[in-house]
């Protein structure tokens, strides 16, 4: 998946899906958040980029 490197950002509108992130709680333990930011710094993508990517691959 694109990261969206190159392309100018606009506030308010998406670059890498057809809506806007929003913020949202998700509860995980110590271990898995750590995975979670290790994974996706190997990625280089945020934490947040890799958990929407993970969630994706099930299918849109």
């Amino acid at each position: 998946m694109s990261t969206g490197k190159g392309k100018k950002r606009i506030k308010n509108q998406p670059v890498l899906y057809d809506g806007l992130k929003k913020q949202r709680a998700v509860w995980l333990t110590s271990v898995a958040w750590e995975k979670a930011q290790s994974v996706a710094v190997r990625l280089g993508v945020s934490t947040s980029e890799y958990l929407e990517q993970l969630i994706r691959l099930d299918g849109d």
